[in-house]
């Protein structure tokens, strides 16, 4: 008891830091060193080994001349295929569908044209603010606070001077009349709707939550979401010059989920981001097929009054 009360003293008025100085010193760390001249270590003295394992790690000896080093990755690493649109995977299935087609004299030159020369941006709308109170989708319509919002957002989508090359929309109510209100900024792009992108619940949440839904619905919805993004969330055709930039005015947990796919996260965390309505999440896909995130539920251009989420 004498020594845990001095070992907390010294604690409190050298630090921690200090105490693993003099444990290191005195072979205190259960280290088992014959020449060490150490007899036998109080049975409390292991505590060190944890509070040593707290410890930043010593820089190694390439850290401390300046020298790059490898780390490691804690998950299983970047699929650089991820959109099925590698040019090297594009080739070797072009070469056994044509079997019978010789190969290029340079296949260097082929791979070459085969790769995608534009950045893709994707640029996604959460709906504005509806009416809660709906039961049908139809009754789900904008509130006069959500048409602000809408056209908030379509004041900032504008101020941006970006080529838009084309607005998508759910079909939903909501989504409907939000890209409505937004697409009279744009009266030359073209604006096309999609059930793909109709809300629902894209893969079970981890961790659960208590309004968690039958395992068919996650089967069901998750599969519809699932292809819209394999068909809205990829690199450029090879056939692109320009760099493009397309709206897609959806809803919450689509948004989140296409976050999650595109940047490799887990998808079942997709539940544990919060987006405002009317905000901006803007993802963008290089012709390597790196995909990047610029900005996640944006909606700082909003007054915060006109901040709402559900």
């Amino acid at each position: 008891m004498a020594s845990r009360r001095a070992l907390k003293v010294v604690c409190g008025i050298a630090g921690a830091s200090a105490v693993l100085v003099a444990a290191e010193r005195f072979g205190s760390f259960g280290d088992s060193d014959a020449g060490s001249g150490s007899a036998s270590a109080p049975s409390w003295w292991p505590v060190f080994g944890v509070l040593r394992a707290a410890q930043p790690a010593a820089p190694t000896a390439a850290r401390q001349h300046g020298q790059h080093t490898t780390v490691a990755l804690s998950g299983n690493g970047w699929d650089s295929n991820w959109d099925k649109r590698d040019p090297i995977t594009l080739m070797n299935s072009k070469k056994k569908r044509d079997k019978d087609t010789p190969l290029s004299d340079d296949p260097s030159a082929e791979l070459e044209k085969k790769k995608p020369k534009a950045t893709r941006h994707i640029i996604l709308i959460r709906h504005s603010q509806y009416n809660l109170k709906g039961e049908s989708d139809k009754e789900r319509f904008l509130t006069s606070l959500g048409r602000e919002q809408a056209e908030l957002t379509g004041q900032r989508l504008a101020t941006l001077g970006l080529k838009y090359d084309f607005i998508v929309h759910s079909t939903m109510t909501r989504a409907t009349e939000t890209a409505n209100i937004i697409s009279k900024h744009f009266p030359d792009v073209e604006k096309v709707s999609c059930d793909l992108l109709r809300e629902g619940s894209p893969i079970e949440p981890v961790p659960q939550v208590g309004h968690s839904k039958p395992e068919f619905v996650y089967h069901e919805e998750g599969a519809r979401i699932e292809a819209a993004f394999r068909r809205y969330i990829h690199r450029a055709d090879v056939e692109q010059k320009e760099d493009s930039y397309d709206i897609i005015v959806c809803h919450a947990n689509v948004i989140r989920y296409f976050v999650c796919r595109a940047l490799q996260f887990p998808p079942e965390g997709w539940l544990r981001m919060s987006l405002n309505h009317g905000s901006i999440t803007w993802l963008y896909v290089r012709p390597s097929g790196r995909v990047g995130l610029r900005m996640l539920g944006d909606a700082g251009f909003m007054p915060p009054e006109k901040l709402t989420r559900s």
